[in-house]
């Protein structure tokens, strides 16, 4: 049977997503028939060109709102109303459906789904044997028909009993093979959608053709999969959610089909050779109790942010084929299936202002700044737009309303203009001509635009970020203190801290006595002793952090080894691929006086507990041998994730010494927990990630328990 995500919404060309939107509950008759009108033209709008200008969430009030009206007046139920109809039911189609494709109910807070939970086991009489707990991908749903194993025909949903044949864009599709493993002919349900990868690609051809740009994934998917006289084709990704038999089904198969559960049939689907979200970080899973459900829910939610792919929710069936004939179906939705919806992500706002600020390497990064709008529980005013070229091709102009993205902890971005709904009123963006930091000349090479000066450009936030805690950890040397130290001339790189710097320098500032010069000094020395991977992040290396850094490190062992890489060398250390890795060495070869400035002042260039690559074999020099075994840590191997207050001996370490302890003790540092992860460390407040942890079986320590585990790695 088939699932499928709510119907996205548009609104007229002209009109505002505010004048679109429900603002209150309705209150009379008028108020009803111009809200059902409403979501017709939007659920038109959608299923006809793929235009939308509004959010799932919009659309979903607003269908709340109406069905809530009708509860209220039963007798002035109109015909055309939503709230009974099969999403997509706006669309006529001539290809009638062996299967009815229906929608399916939604469930927004875990009352919700406990109630329809309990409402189903009292309609099939007796407690559901297990539940299926799959991701509701946010695509276009579609039937395709395969005739002994070889696809004929692709069909969309329409109004639920007949849909489009759009059989034209058979092998754009991945996902969809042409020829299924067996020779049967079946009738394969699921949803084209398209990955981010593909969505940036499909705007970039778009544009280049003169086109505008897709709002977002889903409405570029519904667009491209009608489009049959464009000059250019781009691919789409394929999801199967459903498997049923189809007329000339051999009699055998069709009654197995009838009777699998819906876990097993999802298995054959992938037998056949067909693309199931089993593939992706987020598999389908059958649970047994209602709480696990829930558990699967959350679980899913967190790992949103991280997928390829656009989700909305969750889709619950009961997974047993005995169950969903005793519970039975609606006309629009079947009783034994429900969508838990996620919080939107996606909102449309009006882009006010362009600012371009420059970051400490010397980057000029553009930042979008917004009608102030809610997503995913935040006020989002500002998101990234990452570079001028991105600015250009999206076609964005100030006063565009924009398509705007956020989940979990990812910083906003704009994903695109709504193109339809330009006034005429909207203008170019204008670019810097100079640096906006010191009016110096801009490289404009790459993508990212830079300034002339580099990192000489922005020296205060490029020292202070070097001082900073998770770098050398200068205490004393805030952000004030760097100011007065570069607008006294007596800083004008990082090196000058250790090898320029004198104490008479100090106590000639405003604010600064002896002891808190003293202090200064002290902390300057103590610096000196921070390891490799903390000097190499002081320097802010474009295309490296904390984490890279410390990989860096760890392989090489000392910034010579650094420095004596090439791009090929480089491109060995995990996370660092081929456009990343001649970027970092040809930093480092910018920073080369700095770094020897650095090594000649004292400060640590080797580190701890690691050993430098062994020399690739040579017939001079054979296989290597003469690398001294590295003694295996007590984490060695291991995915470990810390969450939560650290007590005891880890009361003072921050996060990043966390993580550095871990990969110290042979480990490897992660920030999300998933089956591939080793030990969770859970200290006081642990939340979701303990929680996931224990519904997964991963082995969960103590603090103290952790400490005792790597005692002789803690600094």
């Amino acid at each position: 049977m088939t699932t499928t995500p709510a119907v996205p919404s548009a609104v007229p060309a002209g009109q505002t997503p505010a004048e679109a939107a429900p603002q209150a509950a309705l209150q009379s008759a008028d108020a009803y028939a111009e809200a059902v009108a409403r979501a017709v033209r939007a659920a038109a709008a959608y299923y006809d060109n793929g235009s939308s200008a509004l959010d799932d969430e919009a659309y979903d009030r607003l269908v709340r709102e109406i069905a809530a009206y009708e509860a209220r007046h039963p007798d002035e139920v109109l015909p055309d109303s939503p709230s009974g109809k099969v999403a997509g039911g706006a669309v006529e189609g001539d290809v009638p459906h062996t299967v009815p494709m229906l929608s399916l109910d939604n469930a927004f807070s875990d009352e919700e789904f406990s109630t329809w939970a309990a409402s189903l086991e009292r309609r099939i009489g007796r407690p559901v044997a297990a539940w299926n707990v799959q991701p509701k991908l946010d695509g276009l749903a579609i039937a395709a028909r395969y005739e002994q194993g070889r696809l004929t025909r692709l069909i969309t949903r329409g109004d639920g009993t007949a849909g489009e044949d759009v059989s034209h864009a058979v092998g754009t599709i991945e996902g969809l093979p042409a020829q299924l493993t067996e020779p049967v002919t079946v009738e394969v349900r699921g949803e084209v959608l398209m990955t981010t990868a593909q969505f940036e690609y499909a705007n970039e051809v778009r544009t280049r053709h003169g086109g505008d740009p897709f709002a977002n994934p889903r409405n570029a998917a519904a667009g491209t999969l009608r489009a049959k006289d464009r000059a250019y084709t781009v691919p789409m990704t394929f999801f199967g959610y459903g498997l049923l038999p189809l007329p000339g089904t051999d009699d055998e198969l069709a009654e197995e089909l009838a009777a699998e559960a819906h876990g097993d049939l999802m298995d054959r689907a992938v037998r056949y050779g067909v693309n199931t979200p089993a593939s992706t970080q987020v598999p389908g899973r059958v649970v047994t109790t209602v709480e696990e459900v829930l558990a699967r829910v959350r679980e899913i939610g967190e790992l949103r942010a991280q997928l390829p792919f656009g989700i909305d929710g969750i889709v619950v069936k009961a997974d047993l084929a005995a169950d969903q004939r005793e519970a039975g179906e609606g006309t629009r939705a079947p009783r034994w299936a429900l969508a838990f919806k996620l919080p939107a992500v996606e909102k449309i706002t009006r882009l006010v202002d362009v600012e371009w600020n420059v970051g400490r390497t010397g980057i000029i990064a553009p930042r979008a700044v917004l009608e102030p709008v809610e997503i995913d529980g935040s006020t989002v005013t500002y998101a990234t737009l990452h570079n001028p070229a991105d600015i250009t091709r999206r076609g964005l102009r100030l006063g565009d309303h924009v398509m705007v993205y956020k989940a979990g902890d990812i910083i906003p971005r704009v994903e695109a203009p709504v193109a339809h709904l330009r006034t005429g009123d909207e203008r170019e963006i204008e670019f810097p001509a100079a640096c906006p930091q010191c009016g110096s000349g801009i490289d404009t090479g790459e993508q990212r635009w830079r300034c002339e000066r580099g990192r000489n450009c922005h020296l205060v936030a490029s020292v202070a970020y070097a001082a900073g805690r998770d770098q050398l950890d200068i205490e004393g040397l805030g952000h004030s203190r760097v100011v007065q130290l570069v607008d006294a001339g007596l800083v004008s790189a990082l090196p000058d801290l250790f090898d320029r710097l004198t104490r008479d320098d100090l106590l000639g500032l405003e604010r600064m006595g002896e002891t808190s010069t003293d202090n200064l000094i002290a902390a300057l020395e103590a610096a000196k002793r921070q390891p490799l991977s903390r000097v190499l992040c002081a320097l802010g290396i474009r295309g490296t952090g904390r984490s890279m850094s410390r990989r860096i490190a760890r392989h090489f062992a000392t910034m010579d080894a650094i420095r004596a890489a090439d791009a090929e060398a480089m491109q060995q250390v995990e996370g660092i691929g081929a456009e990343k890795a001649p970027v970092i060495v040809a930093e480092l070869a910018e920073l080369a006086d700095q770094i020897d400035r650095l090594a000649a002042a004292g400060l640590t260039m080797t580190e701890p507990g690691a050993t430098p690559p062994a020399p690739p074999a040579t017939e001079e020099n054979g296989a290597d041998a003469s690398q001294p075994a590295v003694p295996a840590g007590p984490l060695a191997g291991m995915k470990v994730v810390v969450t939560g207050a650290m007590t005891g001996p880890l009361e003072k370490l921050s996060r990043n010494e966390m993580n550095e302890l871990v990969e110290r003790a042979g480990g490897k540092a992660s920030g999300s927990v998933s089956k591939n992860t080793s030990l969770v460390v859970a200290g006081e407040g642990a939340g979701s990630k303990r929680t996931k942890a224990e519904t997964l079986g991963v082995r969960l320590a103590t603090p103290d328990e952790f400490a005792e585990l790597v005692g002789e790695f803690i600094m």
